[in-house]
């Protein structure tokens, strides 16, 4: 059956990949929620409301209607969370922005992309298979390689996050925002411009 998009109220969904629990707290697999907290803190709003398990809150933005969300349901299974309350609101695909870890890049580093592969990623591979394609933009948020190929990439993802690495990555969230933005302003190629740096 086909939905019309209703205005209930968002024009945009944006999401952070993590794990719930205090245990997963600053590690480089919840960069993605980390990101979330700061944009909810900028944009005067809470992300407390229990939902499409996730955690939500809603904010207006240059005046766009915006979900923020932090899937509550592991890393793995984040498109069930993120499918759930974009249906319910009608929201496509392509107004859905993603930020999530990416090991490809060092601390520090953002890359923006409109689309493409999960590259390796359990919580984007969810997101596309749930969503039946790739096409919603993403903002990946480097965390450094492995420090050894032999070294266990759970083990990698799941440890902490600190030091000059948790500051290269702080110093980045106001080009986070500043990329989001961008992408819900339609200017994705700009963000890349100004970001992928």
């Amino acid at each position: 059956m086909f939905f019309k998009k209703q205005d209930t109220g968002a024009d945009w969904l944006v999401v952070g990949l993590g794990n719930p629990g205090q245990q997963y707290d600053n590690t480089r697999h919840n960069v993605g929620f980390d990101a979330i907290d700061y944009l909810a803190d900028r944009w005067g709003c809470s992300v407390t409301k229990a939902k499409f398990e996730g955690l939500y809150g809603q904010a207006v933005v240059d005046g766009k209607k915006v979900f923020l969300l932090k899937p509550q349901t592991y890393m793995n299974l984040s498109g069930r969370s993120i499918q759930a309350l974009a249906d319910f609101y009608k929201i496509t695909p392509d107004h859905v922005i993603v930020l999530c870890d990416d090991i490809t890049q060092k601390p520090g580093k953002i890359r923006i992309r409109p689309s493409g592969s999960a590259g390796g990623h359990n919580g984007l591979k969810d997101i596309i298979a749930r969503f039946g394609g790739d096409g919603f933009p993403r903002v990946r948020l480097g965390v450094g390689e492995k420090p050894t190929p032999e070294y266990d990439l759970a083990n990698w993802v799941l440890g902490k996050m600190l030091g000059d690495d948790r500051k290269a990555f702080e110093s980045r969230l106001s080009d986070i925002e500043g990329a989001v933005k961008l992408i819900m302003d339609g200017k994705l190629q700009e963000a890349q411009n100004c970001y992928n740096r």
